[in-house]
């Protein structure tokens, strides 16, 4: 049997490929080199912001935003349809699309030369991606038997979803400072072509033969009612949350998704079976996975900008500083894959995120303007990445082992879905915090709120002191609130979780 003849047989979602032993380990590579891509360009973007917006003569920071979230809000949006274009037509080649296209974006929005130009490509790759994600992990389940073999497979997994974004920063930060900026969008193209290369030639098709029909309006309905929210919470900060605007985008967002979730429930051939939620195990690895991103989003932010505005670290030394993150998760990673088949995944999922919060707690607490790195920052990061590696494949085990092969793709949008949207809701909760905070901080000062220069610090440097203490206590609170996120996550999926090691092992065991 060739390569190309090792295709899934109809309905096989639940079970192993038939594919070669060897070539598995390549199939997962081609994945997980994917993954990558997508996780880190969500973050490689930020360290490159100053010099995009010098190129490009951006006028506000408010403006300059959008190149970041353009992304997050069209990969958030088309999630759900994403995963059901791959369990109707075919998970690889719907992962090869969005790979094109993801590559096509990249390299438009290297040569763009204006910021709406560069929106739109970043838009397109967000599209990309919300193909390639679903598809990707949806694949990951169906060649690689469950039990020990895809928990490793989900251990590695999870190392590369948990540790993309400090690789992003640090990529970001080196190909910045000695490249271009133009290269933080064109390095994806040579990968992009790897995956569409590796997928044809390695991962073998599969599609769900038996569904009948396609809901065109309830995908209509979820794209534009996350599209909707994520652009409410974005703005929100930015406009203010009591606005007219944010009001009514927020309004639309609900009645959008109320809309979608009634056609669900009525509908013959529903974009997302609410039957799926009888699932105590997905419901709750997907509630966790909202706390989760919104918690996880305030360590790279909040530490990025204690680095550099406060203490005048180079973008490529904000990357570098974050480079134990990979290696803590690798490690957590590596620990609870090889206990997943033997515990399950509740004691996972309950121990790594209690770790990984308590970490961002202490941070936030004891977080000053002269802390040490060595002492406060790098054990903080630690425990956090740790804790991480050991729940991501916990969790991502919980939310898709068992689930029946037509909705695989789907399942795995919706984790993929639930991340998006918690890491929205958790860059509007806690900036919405430290706002309030350091606003508070800087009212009380002897002499009031000082005056700034453009570089926005103080002007008078007697007032500095004063001021950044002020603002990082903000930061401070905003690390707290976070690691809270992940404490209560820890609390939600064990309350919820109830898989056991034999339900892990044995295939094609429904979730309990």
């Amino acid at each position: 049997m060739s390569d190309l003849e090792a295709t899934l047989p109809a309905g096989s979602g639940g079970a192993a490929a038939p594919v070669r032993a060897h070539h598995k380990g390549l199939i997962l590579f081609v994945l997980g080199i994917s993954q990558l891509m997508l996780i880190l360009d969500a973050s490689i973007v930020n360290v490159a912001l100053f010099d995009i917006r010098t190129d490009l003569g951006v006028a506000s920071n408010a403006d300059l935003q959008w190149i970041v979230t353009g992304y997050t809000l069209a990969f958030g949006g088309f999630l759900l349809l994403g995963g059901k274009l791959a369990d109707r037509l075919g998970r690889r080649m719907i992962f090869v699309v969005g790979a094109f296209l993801f590559a096509l974006a990249s390299l438009l929005g290297g040569f763009a030369n204006n910021l709406g130009f560069l929106i739109a490509a970043r838009a397109l790759q967000g599209v990309g991606g919300a193909m390639m994600a679903p598809a990707a992990l949806s694949l990951l389940t169906v060649v690689f038997e469950e039990g020990p073999e895809r928990n490793r497979a989900f251990g590695v997994w999870a190392a590369i979803s948990a540790g993309g974004g400090a690789i992003g920063l640090i990529l970001g930060g080196f190909l910045t400072e000695y490249a271009s900026w133009r290269w933080v969008l064109f390095v994806n193209v040579p990968i992009a072509v790897f995956a569409i290369w590796g997928a044809l030639r390695y991962v073998p098709e599969n599609r769900d033969e038996r569904a009948q029909g396609f809901d065109v309006p309830g995908a209509v309905l979820a794209t534009a009612g996350l599209i909707a929210l994520v652009y409410g919470l974005v703005e929100g900060n930015n406009v203010g949350w009591g606005s007219t605007q944010t009001i009514l985008t927020l309004g639309l967002a609900v009645v959008l998704l109320v809309a979608f979730l009634v056609l669900q429930a009525r509908g013959r051939y529903p974009l997302l079976p609410l039957s799926l939620f009888r699932s105590r195990s997905l419901l709750g690895a997907n509630l966790g996975g909202v706390l989760i991103a919104g918690g996880m989003f305030s360590l790279f932010f909040f530490v990025v900008l204690w680095m550099q505005q406060i203490n005048g670290w180079t973008p490529l030394q904000s990357g570098l500083a974050f480079l134990p993150v990979t290696v803590g998760i690798g490690v957590g990673a590596a620990i609870s894959s090889n206990l997943l088949s033997r515990i399950g995944p509740r004691p996972l999922v309950i121990v790594g995120p209690v770790m990984a919060g308590l970490g961002l707690v202490m941070l936030g607490i004891w977080l000053e303007p002269g802390s040490s790195y060595v002492g406060l920052i790098l054990p903080a990061i630690l425990m956090l990445s740790v804790g991480m590696g050991v729940t991501f494949p916990a969790l991502t085990s919980a939310a898709v082992s068992g689930i029946a092969p037509e909705n695989s793709g789907i399942a795995s949008a919706v984790l993929n879905t639930s991340q998006q949207v918690g890491g929205s809701v958790g860059i509007a909760v806690l900036i919405a915090v430290t706002t309030g905070r350091t606003d508070a901080n800087l009212e009380a000062l002897p002499g009031g709120v000082p005056a700034m220069t453009p570089a926005g610090i103080p002007a008078d440097p007697v007032a500095m002191p004063a001021y950044f203490g002020a603002v990082v206590d903000g930061w401070g609170l905003g690390l707290v609130v976070g690691g809270c996120f992940i404490i209560a996550a820890a609390i939600v999926m064990g309350a919820t979780v109830r898989m056991r090691a034999i339900d892990v092992k044995a295939p094609g065991t429904a979730m309990h």
